[in-house]
């Protein structure tokens, strides 16, 4: 089966948002077992996206449009799929019900336009919104299927999981069944010099690179029947790879580097504290992401001067005679950290974000991580490349590595 999907909005087409919706829809059709050849974002006007309905289904068996539900004459979303269907738009007494509730709980008074959001394509499955005021619906032409959904990511997530799924589900005779293995300090070069024969051998399950800033990221997936076990196929390859890559390999399951870091110290009962001159914070914002931290993180300082450093107990002689860009700093940064918030094991960062090297002539894209614990402090150099937000990003990443690889015994 095949799917496609149409944004819809004028503000997405002059990069006003960014959008999430679509990249959400896309990995959920994935899971469902359809095959995704096209996107495409159009404005709010009612021929051109009459025109890419038309062409989307000549094309595929489910479309989904999202965005352009609201009440104002530029949402033509639910008109355009009717103008294309040659069917009339009318009133469902239900929605328009759950509209009058939902604005009177909230104390708002109701105008005559926001009806327009209660009519729908004639003969239309009504999809309800419980995070807003704009229902979706599906019809179905031929076979296929046309799904609206609201713009508005947190309403689209809700709607396509209580109301398109199931419909979904009922119609499925195959899915893909997704792994995600994550790469930390491993080049894309080298990731695919490691396991090109098992990329060259792919049949299914099939295995997919992706690369992001300071990572890489596998995608394993199989094509099974509605009552196969995908592991029996995916968990083979998963290993495979994790033989060859070995301590690179953070996650098979698609975790987020922070989460795994919150989870060993979790495991093993261990606290953390953070001390950041580079990163600027970005290591403990990313930590406090994850609900329950503050079960293991203790404490974090931004030290971005030299004089913050000393304050925190590194030594003036070390800035001296190694400068604040040096794997000394680096070190005692994380030791004096951990004596100060009597943590479990410290993390450290410090180097050149760039533009251009520093005073001292480092070169951008050097930097340092130092980590301390009972056992004592190491520090590690690393070089990244491209612009400050990316050698500040890499940064985080390594220094959350090193912090996983201290509490595995491997640094």
């Amino acid at each position: 089966m095949t799917g496609e999907i149409i944004s819809v909005g004028t503000e997405l087409l002059m990069g006003m948002i960014v959008n999430t919706d679509a990249q959400y829809l896309a990995n959920e059709l994935n899971k469902y077992g359809f095959n995704l050849y096209h996107q495409s974002t159009v404005g709010d006007n009612m021929n051109r996206l009459v025109e890419a309905i038309e062409t989307a289904m000549d094309r595929c068996d489910l479309l989904i449009l999202s965005g352009g539900l609201g009440p104002t004459e530029d949402d033509l979303t639910k008109e355009a799929v009717a103008k294309y269907l040659g069917l009339p738009m009318v009133q469902d007494e239900q929605a328009v019900k759950d509209l009058n509730a939902y604005m009177a709980q909230r104390g708002k008074t109701i105008t005559p336009n926001n009806y327009r959001q209660a009519e729908f394509p004639a003969g239309a499955h009504i999809l309800r919104n419980s995070c807003g005021t704009a229902p979706g619906c599906v019809c179905e032409t031929g076979g296929k299927l046309i799904a609206v959904l609201p713009g508005p990511p947190h309403e689209l997530k809700a709607m396509f999981e209580s109301g398109l799924a199931p419909l979904l589900e009922e119609r499925m005779d195959s899915k893909f069944c997704s792994r995600y293995i994550r790469v930390v300090g491993m080049g894309e070069s080298a990731v695919e010099y490691e396991i090109k024969d098992i990329i060259d051998a792919q049949t299914n399950p099939t295995i997919a690179p992706y690369a992001s800033v300071g990572e890489m990221c596998l995608r394993v997936t199989a094509a099974v029947g509605k009552d196969e076990d995908p592991d029996a196929l995916v968990e083979p390859v998963v290993q495979k790879i994790c033989e060859r890559l070995g301590d690179y390999v953070y996650s098979t399951h698609g975790v987020t580097l922070p989460r795994v870091v919150e989870d060993l110290l979790k495991q093993q009962q261990k606290t953390i504290s953070v001390a950041e001159s580079l990163s600027g914070g970005q290591i403990c914002s990313d930590l406090v992401e994850i609900p329950g931290t503050s079960e293991v993180l203790l404490e974090g300082a931004v030290l971005y001067t030299d004089e913050a450093k000393i304050r925190l107990g590194v030594s003036q002689e070390t800035i001296e005679r190694f400068s604040a860009v040096s794997e000394q700093t680096a070190r005692e940064m994380a030791e004096a950290m951990r004596r100060r918030s009597g943590s479990s094991i410290a993390v450290a960062t410090t180097g050149v974000a760039g533009p251009g090297p520093d005073a001292g002539g480092h070169p951008q894209g050097l930097f340092y991580v130092g980590v301390a614990d009972e056992q004592g402090s190491v520090a590690c150099e690393f070089r990244a490349r491209g612009s400050r937000v990316r050698v500040r990003s890499t940064a985080v990443l390594y220094a959350l590595d090193c912090v996983r690889r201290r509490l595995l015994g491997k640094l």
